[in-house]
């Protein structure tokens, strides 16, 4: 009888002693550690139907008041709740490719169902469009302080501007470095 091959070395150099036994351990509690993301993936499922009765009751009060409202404060109605869409996509972005990238692909539940883009987008991805859905928001807010010029401060006006265009300067540097970075998407 001969006895069991040694282990192979790791790639630090220890061979299959305690320590390794300690290591082996603490790298799989290191990487079980990604489920504790879980609930806050869940905690944005609960924000997105949040805001999904906000949208509701947004689209409620403007249908009441289309009779007394004037364009503008219609078209600013709209732009809230187009606001608020794009607040829900932006939540539903990152809960998929957060959950998907850092804590387990989706298996049963998205079969045949399953978005083109799902699975496709990486971390630099998903910066790109989170900066990308910031900057949508920033602009209709924008926008809707454009429509009420009498009730708007210059300064607060002012400020307003600066921060949809550092918003604007900061996603094409980010879009800059992700693309002098190679990261593909």
């Amino acid at each position: 009888m001969t006895p069991p091959p040694d282990p192979p070395p790791s790639p630090d150099g220890e061979t299959g002693g305690g320590h390794s036994r300690l290591v082996s351990a603490i790298e799989r509690g290191i990487f079980a550690s990604r489920w504790l993301l879980a609930p806050l993936y869940l905690g944005l499922a609960i924000s997105l139907f949040l805001l999904l009765l906000k949208f509701a009751a947004g689209t409620v009060e403007l249908a009441l008041k289309i009779d007394t409202e004037d364009a503008s404060k219609l078209i600013t109605g709209i732009l809230s709740l187009v606001d608020l869409s794009l607040m829900g996509n932006l939540v539903v972005m990152v809960m998929f490719a957060g959950y998907e990238n850092f804590v387990s692909r989706f298996g049963e539940v998205t079969k045949g169902n399953r978005p083109d883009w799902m699975g496709n987008v990486g971390f630099g991805t998903l910066k790109l469009k989170l900066m990308t859905s910031i900057i949508a928001i920033t602009a209709i807010h924008m926008l809707e302080d454009f429509m009420h010029l009498a009730e708007i401060d210059n300064r607060e006006l002012g400020w307003g501007v600066g921060i949809l265009l550092a918003f604007v300067v900061s996603g094409l540097l980010l879009a800059l470095m992700d693309r002098l970075g190679g990261s593909g998407h």
